[in-house]
């Protein structure tokens, strides 16, 4: 069926705007992902998995300009021992950036790999597949038109974290980015990813992860408020292997994170967490789809969102349960802490099951700060600000509590306290 004309014209103007890179072997599915793109047009108000977020901003040909801004704290996981690989306005700066060399990984920038690589066989492979049953053209137009990204193949454990720093210089860049990871059998990684990146941001991560091996996710969104970002993960699972991801976004006034797992080996476990703090004209939106292909599967999906001055917070999560997939056991929470009566919360949580013998659960609140706590704290002597702070933060904790590592965790947590510090005055 031919597109209507405004979205036609609108996702031609957007091809206009933008050039395929030279690329090599990369060239097929760039070019097989601007003919997705082409036959299903970006995004408009009206598609059914963005009627709780305007997509005009996304998806004009030109990014709205985002100010800088500066808190004056250290950046987050500045403290911790990793691997730093930087991007400026989606651009890989090497001399900020450590050397690519760890072992147990194989690195490439996608920019430079010109010859037959891995990456062949993966690249634009999981995000052609997310597009049945929802259409992800924001993802098709990475795909096609991504400048950088790095590709990393895992082959072994680990042992220090992978580090994706994203600074913001110009307050008119438009970044596209496309990472890729292979996690070989038995490998095990955690990457972090941390910074605003540019005044407009397409990401997209595909991570393949294969039998008895594991992928470890932590990302921290925020510092410059104008920015805008549409990322996507997309993620296939092996048997006995483990995903597991979580982010913290707090400023931007727009942010649609979507990820999109397939678990297709028996035992896989996949954990999607999220919690974001939002404060005013901050439109933040978790779109998450999950689907179990395979025997006694463990998946988790719980996301938190502060929300206050007027602020905006939406999640649409889906649990899909193929025939034969017996055994899942999939868990969905959604939950939000509105601080005022401005803010407001959209759910749209979703099951679909084939199978018979599931265990299977989705649940999604929104309320205001419990008074009984907050009296409880202030009758030992705390003060209003503090004692509410403290309650906000133990409303996030069970997305907090999905990141495996402890100092991790205590890193997220410091950043909500910094956050909710400075709102304090």
């Amino acid at each position: 069926m031919a597109l209507p004309q405004p979205k036609l014209d609108a996702t031609e103007a957007r091809i206009a705007a933008l050039s395929l890179p030279e690329s090599g072997w990369s060239a097929p599915a760039r070019a097989s992902a601007l003919a997705r793109l082409r036959g299903m047009g970006l995004p408009g108000a009206r598609d059914e998995y963005w009627k709780y977020t305007r997509p005009e901003t996304l998806t004009a040909p030109a990014a709205p300009k985002a100010a800088l801004f500066e808190t004056g704290e250290r950046l987050v996981f500045d403290g911790m021992d990793r691997l730093k690989i930087v991007f400026v306005d989606g651009v890989f700066d090497a001399e900020a950036s450590d050397p690519l060399a760890l072992e147990g990984v194989e690195f490439a920038r996608l920019a430079d790999s010109a010859d037959i690589h891995w990456a062949q066989d993966l690249y634009g492979t999981l995000e052609e597949a997310g597009q049945t049953p929802v259409e992800r053209p924001l993802a098709a137009l990475n795909t096609a038109f991504a400048s950088d990204g790095i590709l990393m193949r895992v082959t072994g454990r680990v042992l220090k974290p992978v580090s994706l720093i994203y600074y913001h210089k110009s307050d008119a860049s438009d970044a596209i980015l496309h990472h890729v990871i292979k996690v070989e059998e038995g490998g095990d990684i955690t990457v972090l990813e941390n910074g605003p990146a540019a005044a407009r941001f397409n990401k997209v991560m595909e991570v393949e992860v294969a039998d008895k091996a594991g992928f470890h996710h932590v990302r921290a969104q925020g510092r410059d408020h104008e920015r805008r970002a549409a990322t996507h993960i997309f993620a296939r699972l092996g048997t006995e292997s483990t995903f597991k991801t979580f982010t913290l976004t707090m400023n931007g006034v727009l942010t649609r994170n979507e990820c999109v797992i397939e678990l297709t080996g028996d035992d896989a476990v996949c954990h999607v967490a999220g919690a974001c703090m939002g404060d005013g004209d901050f439109h933040h939106d978790d779109t998450v789809f999950i689907t179990h292909d395979a025997v006694n599967c463990e998946s988790r999906q719980v996301f938190k969102k502060v929300l206050r001055n007027g602020a905006t917070g939406v999640f649409q999560g889906k649990i899909l349960v193929k025939p034969g997939a017996q055994k899942t056991d999939g868990y969905q929470i959604s939950q939000s802490l509105l601080l005022d009566g401005d803010s407001q919360f959209l759910a749209k949580p979703e099951l679909e099951i084939y199978a018979d013998d599931v265990a299977c659960s989705h649940g999604s609140t929104s309320g205001a700060i419990d008074e009984e706590g907050l009296f409880y704290l202030r009758a030992r002597g705390l003060p209003r600000g503090i004692a509410e702070d403290l309650l906000t933060i133990a409303f996030i904790a069970e997305a907090v509590q999905e990141i495996e590592d402890e100092a991790l965790q205590e890193e997220i947590v410091g950043r909500v306290e910094a956050w909710l510090t400075r709102r304090r005055g």
